[in-house]
């Protein structure tokens, strides 16, 4: 299971590109409201998650998606499950992603010590302990960081490459017109 996780404020292109790729190349996902299913993104698009965070099991988890967005990143690093979901995935081996301003999450939680990663502009200082790579997606190890909303499409396909099965991913690719 792969957990994208919303809060009041998320960056829509962000978490429901990386969502609607994942699901059309089979790839089981949910989005998890942080503070209930009712969510708004930072464009007042709202959305009802599939679960609310209290609801989430981290058994079987395989990754976790943090999209940015502005006031999203700061009520995501806020929530301890979102915390407990990050921690739960890098420490079993699992996939972490984040987005835009998200990865600074990571960075505060010292998860980026050591490894390339990359961000949003405004937010490279927030990467602790990361070599800032300025890509649009940054693949290190299990843990995936991608630039902005400009980078929405590649992040996306990048975690399905990941996820699906090679088929599905080069079918997906091949439908999206993305080679």
């Amino acid at each position: 299971m792969t957990y994208v996780f919303l809060a009041n404020g998320f960056e829509e292109i962000e978490a429901l590109t990386a969502v609607d790729l994942l699901r059309r190349a089979n790839v089981p996902v949910r989005t998890v409201g942080v503070g209930g299913r009712q969510i708004t993104g930072s464009h007042q698009i709202p959305v009802t998650a599939d679960l609310e965070e209290s609801e989430i099991s981290l058994e079987g988890l395989q990754m976790v998606v943090l999209p940015g967005g502005l006031p999203g990143t700061p009520n995501l690093e806020q929530s301890l499950a979102v915390r407990d979901a990050v921690t739960h995935c890098y420490e079993k081996g699992a996939y972490v992603a984040a987005i835009c301003a998200a990865p600074s999450i990571l960075g505060h939680m010292g998860l980026l010590k050591g490894r390339r990663a990359t961000v949003s502009d405004g937010f490279v200082s927030e990467i602790t302990g990361a070599e800032y790579t300025g890509e649009l997606v940054t693949v290190d190890g299990k843990i995936i960081t991608g630039r902005g909303p400009m980078a929405a499409m590649a992040f996306a396909l990048q975690l399905t490459d990941l996820l699906a099965d090679k088929q599905a991913a080069e079918k997906l690719r091949n439908l999206m017109q993305c080679q």
